[in-house]
């Protein structure tokens, strides 16, 4: 990933522009850009807020479109909390009241290269695939965050390995003319040209922080007019040999099996450190699965940066960490996974939920 970042005041050095790039469960990376009506601090402020509430929200595993839900009802909440100054400045500088924002909060899952995306009144992605087609995916078009009242859709995209994905801020696309199309198209053209799409076979990508910063020299000119936010991402994806899932039988007696299964696993990709943790985080998961959850139950074993032991099931029940007594019997499962992994969690899927623990490679 390249970034590069531009506020239209560079004295001050801040603006309402954002991007950002959160590490989710099951190797999955969240994307997001997004711009805060007007300039200066008081935009920044704002970013800030909105900044923040994404990378809450997302770290509760929100998929885009409730995500975005939520941030439409925090901006609505921050108009309403709008001081007299605040609304006496925003007239000065020929805005109204209404403090609005765009947002644009894709996530990609690298196991089976799907991105899925929503958008609040925001541009749409440039995908730029290995073959150097440009397309701009467009999700379902939802209306600015702050105006509240309307729902958001989120849509879904398949994108090749070794593909390119921008997320931008309409600042870098209409800064020369203002006219979004054309300058859509010139980026997708500065971004598709031969020599920035050359494959480092060892490295993985090419210079995409060069390709960054010469994309934003040629689209901006000076002086420049708007915050300018760009986000350059080369795709991978996590192939059989990173990831392995068995199926699940709704019998305690499979509990010893896929215990042995995933230990031979771990220590066939090498990390023979992790083998006993990995051990126990599967028994407690599928054991719990197995009591209290509904099939059909899968386990699937990640590796990527981390490893990663997920277990689903058609159950849209919560698990719920106890503190159990020294005198209780059981209640201990999910409190020995939280201690023994780096980070726990669960997702809410169509058909279920899904209980994760990831561990640090050594």
């Amino acid at each position: 990933m390249a970034s590069s970042y531009l506020p239209a005041d560079p004295s001050g050095g801040v603006g309402g522009d954002w991007f950002d790039v959160i590490q989710l469960s099951g190797a999955r990376v969240g994307l997001v850009v997004g711009d805060v009506v007007g300039h200066g601090i008081a935009a920044a402020a704002t970013m800030g807020r909105l900044r923040t509430a994404v990378q809450t929200l997302a770290d509760m595993e929100m998929p885009p479109d409730e995500l975005l839900a939520h941030l439409d009802d925090l901006v609505l909440r921050l108009s309403e909390e709008q001081t007299d100054e605040e609304a006496t400045e925003a007239a000065r500088q020929g805005r109204t009241g209404f403090l609005g924002a765009t947002c644009l909060y894709a996530v990609y899952d690298p196991v089976t290269r799907r991105c899925t995306m929503a958008r609040a009144g925001h541009p749409p992605p440039v995908v730029v695939a290995p073959d150097g087609q440009v397309s701009f995916p467009e999700p379902p078009a939802g209306p600015p965050l702050g105006l509240g009242g309307m729902a958001f859709e989120a849509g879904e995209i398949e994108l090749a390995e070794n593909s390119l994905l921008g997320l931008y801020t309409d600042g870098l696309v209409a800064a020369a003319d203002r006219d979004m199309e054309r300058g859509m198209s010139r980026l997708g053209d500065l971004l598709a040209r031969r020599d920035c799409r050359n494959i480092d076979v060892e490295g993985g990508h090419s210079d995409l922080d060069t390709l960054c910063s010469s994309a934003v020299r040629h689209l901006v000119p000076a002086p420049q007019p708007d915050d300018i936010a760009l986000l350059l991402t080369r795709t991978h994806a996590l192939g059989a040999e990173h990831v392995v899932s068995w199926e699940v039988p709704v019998d305690p007696a499979a509990v010893a099996d896929l215990r042995g299964r995933a230990t031979r696993q771990v220590e066939s990709w090498g990390l023979g450190e992790l083998a006993m943790t990995t051990e126990l985080i599967v028994s407690e998961l599928v054991t719990n699965a197995i009591r209290y959850a509904e099939p059909p139950i899968r386990l699937r074993l990640i590796r990527d940066s981390r490893l990663t032991c997920e277990v689903a099931d058609a159950s849209s029940t919560a698990p719920r960490l106890r503190h159990a007594r020294s005198t209780d019997e059981g209640g201990r499962g999910l409190f020995l996974v939280a201690q023994l992994s780096h980070r726990w969690g669960a997702r809410y899927t169509p058909v279920g939920k899904i209980i994760w623990a990831e561990q640090e490679i050594p």
